[in-house]
């Protein structure tokens, strides 16, 4: 099971060529990539609403670079408390802040600086910077307290992630028992080559970081979440450079996948706030 990357692996390199891919994204988001971007694909390929988009300022909206729609696998109640744990120019959190409304809480975290400051540009356009909140750091130390958070979404990320166990422990951490995890990533049909998983720039493409599907609930379960499971899966390369070369002949797609943590239980030490 790949759920940690090979012992050889340069973590620092792949994190490093990440942040630089997405701060391309957040400078020039008209440029070619490998992947689908703006919201036109959001909402063409994965089902998002066109009036909920039309909220949503252009500066997130063509910054989008997700490969699911996390808000479709379940609801989002007025007060409640949402983490995007890797929110990009924030569309996703946008829309989540609108659901929950004035009386709840949508926090973001993101390792790229361009898209942070995206992102608060954006939450400030659509008058949502009052309950809105949105940090830099890292999807494996949340600056988030334990079980404080009744939703986490995340879209696209676990793929990048080099430790998924951590990522996955680290949601749990943050949830409320009871809470839910609506997540939308890039999964394979079958096991990649040592070799393709040491290429961080197959990483850095969402390819070589994909889990078999299969996986999913596994690595899920092992985090101390329950009832993992697919919901809807997605053709998020079509027609890009990415299906030319490789993803085809890999079966590679996209799920919503959603899993919760138990609602009672003892929860997992992290950080103290």
């Amino acid at each position: 099971m790949a759920t940690t990357s090979p012992i050889n692996f340069d973590v620092n390199s792949l994190r490093t060529q990440v942040i630089a891919t997405y701060d391309q994204v957040a400078r020039e988001p008209n440029a070619h990539y490998h992947f689908h971007r703006g919201p036109d694909y959001a909402r063409d390929f994965l089902g998002y609403e066109r009036e909920a988009l039309a909220a949503i300022p252009d500066i997130s909206t063509q910054r989008f670079a997700g490969v699911g729609n996390p808000l479709a696998i379940g609801p989002v109640k007025p007060g409640s408390t949402v983490l995007d744990h890797a929110c990009g120019a924030g569309m996703d959190l946008l829309l989540a802040a609108r659901q929950v409304g004035p009386r709840g809480r949508a926090i973001g975290v993101d390792a790229t600086p361009a898209m942070v400051q995206a992102a608060t540009q954006a939450a400030r356009q659509a008058g949502l910077d009052a309950i809105v909140e949105i940090h830099q750091g890292f999807y494996e130390a949340l600056p988030v307290p334990d079980g404080s958070v009744d939703v986490v979404i995340s879209n696209g990320v676990l793929n990048l992630a080099p430790d998924k166990g951590a990522v996955l422990k680290e949601i749990h951490r943050v949830l409320k028992p009871g809470g839910s995890l609506y997540l939308a990533d890039v999964v394979v049909q079958r096991e990649l080559t040592l070799e393709a998983r040491s290429n961080t720039e197959l990483w850095a493409a969402c390819i070589a970081g994909a889990l078999v599907e299969s996986e999913l609930p596994v690595i899920a379960a092992e985090s101390g979440l329950v009832d993992g499971h697919v919901v809807q899966r997605f053709n998020c390369f079509y027609d890009t450079a990415a299906e030319a070369k490789v993803a085809k002949d890999l079966f590679i797609q996209s799920v919503n996948f959603r899993a919760r943590k138990p609602d009672s239980g003892p929860a997992r030490r992290g950080l103290a706030f």
